[in-house]
């Protein structure tokens, strides 16, 4: 093809989406034509003004190991653009190490954030060659710097140089009187990653230190030997973003979403399967040091589905905001999968940071991964693309926030080195892979396998039966008392009802707005499930606020618009059936749901809601599309266009009102025989004992061959 031509088509692509793809091309065709010109015309293309081009153009520099290229990577980390700086400090991990760009790296690292994250990995990845250098260069950065934040970030990435000289520091870090708790306690934890270093007097001390040193001495003691294979399996998932329990109390706060009911549900049904072959699920999630050292006790005997918790941070951090924990998460998921003993298989899900840190740790143990592939973020680019919101000319300043170039590689990697990967249905399946994620899994449609996810059919029948007989129940009582809020004038209107996270992706302010805007502020109330009011995160503040621009917050009952805030999964599901039988003076039958998520990858709380008997409306795209019947069960939409989303809630109530005969009983008997947390769990075992059984044989070979 050659540079200018595979420039060309990154430029010329139709969408961003594509030009992502385009730039392993780019990159391709700079590997193999290295040399002066080339390095020229990637510099060109990296000062213009299309910023997916110039962003392709600092990644293909780093394709070849070319000394020029590098130089010219380095000084991109001084570009006055944030966001090239950014990419070249990930860039530079894949070329030759370079000792003039470690004094920029090092200062990347200090000031945190995910530019931070990625400096500091490119610097774990130098410190092979180049250790001794960069032990010495963050010793000489510390004495100029002040911040806790920065000095704990500096000590961190000093522990993470692999060479003996880093011990001294470290461990003089560690006992020094004068350094602050927390930057005492990332020497600890750091010291804990190494044999023989002294890190038991420091257990006796209270606070981070004494956190530290009690989780470093679990470190040091941990075997590195893989357990023989035993009787069922022993399956591990995770979502660190959440803060998962049994009865899910935290469902609908913060990042507190669908995945984390899921994971609840499906490691449940898993070891109650006895088709599954499954006999241990361990769901980590994070959490506080005292579960954490509850949990490395009770996991290796333990069977049935258990818990374990990382602590992470002293309070929760939205998954945005949660990359530079990528150290901690790592060597939190490292210490439960050690002590848990033998784990035939991890099961990720997300392009996050804890899959991040998930697939480096089981690639350490030889632990084979099963990755469920979605095209996320890559739906998302597609959305705002095709929206406007997203274009060639703003996409750098959105990565900064958003890291979709970053997320969408982590994916394609992940699901390059899965031994299996789970997709979810969607009417064009293989297209939809092929032209968003880059994947052709006709290549191989041996490592595939579709896996629908499932709700819990039992408990949403169970709250239908209590809302249509008018059954006594808390949550039925708690429900009454967020209606009573509606002046008198409101009550007896049907509710337009959502459920799920105050996040942008998932709409909530773009449905707000299309209600308090239209006509259907007049002939429907709004209640808005999910979210902490009382100590929202940063992703609900913005959709907060956005609410709030809209409709003024002291007047929300009154204009009909009510913000009940997280709850749990079964009060959650009675309140969706409440939606549907209506509650006597307060609220009419037949609500309507909508999702009005910009994408939604197969989307649990639209099932529910259709269990529940509810018409529906939901996005076009993904997988709603392979369950709603347009114009039957629900409608789909382009839920990123305010205008049609609104026409579409219209029209959906038209149709809820008339409550067609058979309609409630479609949408149930479709759920029910498609969609369970059971029928995910039974689906799910052959895929788990192939990888099992397929790893076995591996480490037999392997064994034969030595």
């Amino acid at each position: 093809m050659g540079i200018q031509t595979a420039l060309d088509a990154v430029r010329s692509a139709p969408r961003i989406i594509d030009a992502l793809h385009l730039a392993d091309e780019l990159a391709f065709e700079a590997a193999r034509e290295p040399g002066p010109r080339t390095i020229r015309i990637l510099a060109a293309a990296i000062a213009g003004d299309d910023q997916v081009t110039a962003i392709a153009a600092v990644h293909a520099l780093a394709s070849g190991y070319d000394e020029q290229a590098s130089a010219t990577l380095t000084a991109a980390l001084s570009d006055e653009r944030a966001f090239i700086r950014e990419h070249a400090a990930w860039a530079l991990s894949r070329t030759l190490p370079r000792y003039d760009a470690i004094g920029r790296l090092v200062a990347m690292t200090a000031a945190g954030g995910f530019s931070g994250m990625l400096a500091q990995s490119t610097l774990e990845v130098w410190s092979t060659a180049l250790g001794e250098t960069l032990a010495v260069a963050i010793e000489s950065a510390l004495p100029g710097t002040v911040s806790v934040g920065e000095r704990t970030r500096l000590v961190e990435t000093l522990g993470l140089v692999r060479q003996s000289i880093a011990v001294r520091p470290l461990l003089e870090i560690a006992r020094s009187a004068q350094e602050e708790p927390e930057v005492r306690a990332a020497a600890v934890a750091a010291l804990g990653q190494r044999a023989g270093a002294s890190v038991a007097p420091f257990a006796q001390e209270t606070g981070p230190v004494g956190d530290a040193a009690r989780l470093a001495l679990v470190d040091q003691q941990a075997s590195s030997d893989r357990p023989e294979r035993g009787a069922g399996l022993t399956v591990a998932q995770l979502f660190l973003h959440a803060d998962i329990d049994p009865a899910l109390t935290a469902a609908g706060a913060g990042d507190n979403g669908g995945i984390a009911t899921l994971l609840v549900r499906l490691g449940d049904a898993l070891v109650a399967d006895p088709r599954t072959d499954v006999r241990r699920v361990i769901t980590i999630s994070r959490g506080s040091i005292e579960q954490a050292v509850g949990d490395l006790d009770a996991a290796p005997g333990g069977e049935g589905h258990l818990y374990g918790h990382i602590p992470l941070a002293a309070g929760p951090v939205p998954s945005a905001a949660a990359w530079p924990l990528r150290v901690t998460a790592r060597r939190g998921i490292r210490r439960i999968l050690r002590a848990a003993g033998r784990i035939d298989l991890l099961h990720l899900r997300m392009a996050d940071v804890g899959s991040l840190a998930a697939a480096d740790v089981a690639r350490e143990l030889g632990i084979p991964v099963v990755f469920t592939v979605a095209p996320d973020p890559h739906s998302v680019i597609e959305s705002l693309d095709r929206s406007g919101a997203l274009t060639r000319e703003t996409f750098g300043g959105i990565d900064l926030r958003e890291h979709y170039w970053f997320r969408a590689d982590l994916v394609q990697r992940i699901a390059a080195n899965a031994a299996h990967t789970v997709l979810f249905p969607r009417p064009a399946l293989a297209e939809d892979m092929r032209s968003l994620v880059g994947i052709d899994i006709a290549a191989h449609p041996e490592r595939h396998t579709i896996v629908a996810e499932g709700v819990d059919l039992e408990l949403i029948e169970r709250a239908v039966a209590e809302a249509a007989d008018g059954a006594e129940h808390e949550a039925f009582a708690q429900l009454r008392g967020v209606l009573e809020q509606l002046p008198a004038e409101r009550r007896g209107l049907p509710v337009i009802v959502t459920l799920g996270r105050l996040h942008r992706v998932k709409g909530m302010a773009t449905l707000v707005n299309a209600w308090a805007t239209t006509e259907l502020r007049q002939r429907a109330n709004l209640l808005v499930i999910g979210g902490d009011l009382e100590h929202p995160s940063l992703d609900e503040r913005e959709q907060l606020d956005a609410i709030d621009a809209v409709v003024d917050p002291g007047a929300r009952a009154d204009a009909g618009l009510l913000l009940a805030g997280h709850r749990s999964n079964d009060v959650a599901a009675r309140w969706l059936a409440a939606a549907k039988h209506g509650v006597p003076e307060l609220l009419a039958p037949n609500g309507l749901y909508v999702c009005a998520s910009l994408k939604e990858e197969f989307g649990l709380a639209l099932l529910e809601a259709m269990a529940a008997g509810l018409l529906v409306v939901g996005p076009n795209s993904g997988g709603p599309a392979t369950y709603v019947e347009h114009g039957e069960t629900g409608l789909l939409t382009a839920t990123w266009d305010q205008t049609a989303l609104g026409e579409a809630i219209v029209r959906g109530l038209e149709l809820a009102a008339e409550d067609a005969p058979g309609r409630a009983e479609r949408a149930r008997a479709m759920v029910a025989d498609h969609f369970t947390i059971q029928a995910m769990a039974t689906a799910l075992g052959p895929v788990y004992a192939g990888v099992a059984d397929d790893e076995a044989a591996l480490l037999d070979t392997a064994e034969a061959a030595r």
